[in-house]
């Protein structure tokens, strides 16, 4: 039995953004006095919502995280998104393969706001393969590693989240996706160094590059 329905996350996924907003939150985040190095950054917020962040933030800063100072920093870095962001190598030939066998059974489910994640879909010409299907852990009453963002997903395409795969680059939505119930496949490409780590968090198989991806979706089973 094939799988009935694919569920993307977005960051490091569907689009190299990390980078980007790791660059515009460690900028900031100094500003505001945290000496921290852009590699603790990565490690604290990758995959991670800003604001669930919010106590660690104001542990190191001293100040109070606003609703002022995130959308501030929403804005710088939609800004630098906008002016820098591309789409992971191999996507948009994968995503063709995918489509054609599973037509409008793909979500984008994304732990960021609906905001950043129009604009990188649309920024990146992906828009076509997600529109009307992409949810937002900010809408979701937990966001990842919590599993509601996937769940949402699943039950929006009437699809049973055992009978999902869910592709993922992060060990927050690694864990969001396996408490979901859905098949993990984890994307680590070369020089990530996370292929361990994923697999450990629950990834059942990880992959390196774009182009192996469709031959996982169309010919592998879906878990018992």
């Amino acid at each position: 039995m094939k799988f009935q329905a694919i569920l993307f996350d977005c960051d490091g996924v569907l689009v190299d953004s990390e980078p980007i907003t790791n660059g515009v939150l460690h900028r900031m985040l100094v500003e505001r006095g945290w000496a921290l190095s852009a590699q603790d950054c990565w490690q604290h917020f990758i995959g991670k919502a800003v604001k669930d962040q919010a106590a660690l933030i104001e542990q190191h800063t001293g100040q109070p995280l606003t609703e002022a100072w995130l959308a501030e920093f929403r804005s710088q870095r939609d800004l630098a998104l906008h002016a820098q962001l591309q789409a992971i190598p191999g996507i948009h030939a994968a995503l063709e393969r995918i489509a054609q066998h599973y037509g409008s059974a793909i979500a984008c489910a994304s732990g960021a706001d609906r905001g950043k994640v129009e604009l990188q879909l649309h920024k990146t010409a992906l828009m076509p393969y997600f529109a009307g299907r992409i949810f937002s852990g900010h809408e979701m009453p937990r966001s990842k590693p919590a599993p509601d963002v996937y769940l949402a997903a699943a039950s929006a395409l009437a699809v049973t989240p055992h009978h999902c795969a869910v592709v993922e680059d992060s060990l927050t939505g690694v864990a969001a996706g396996v408490a979901a119930g859905c098949h993990v496949l984890g994307y680590s490409p070369p020089g990530s160094g996370m292929a361990q780590a994923l697999r450990s968090a629950g990834a059942a198989h990880i992959f390196t590059a774009m182009h192996e991806l469709p031959g996982l979706l169309l010919h592998s089973p879906a878990h018992a």
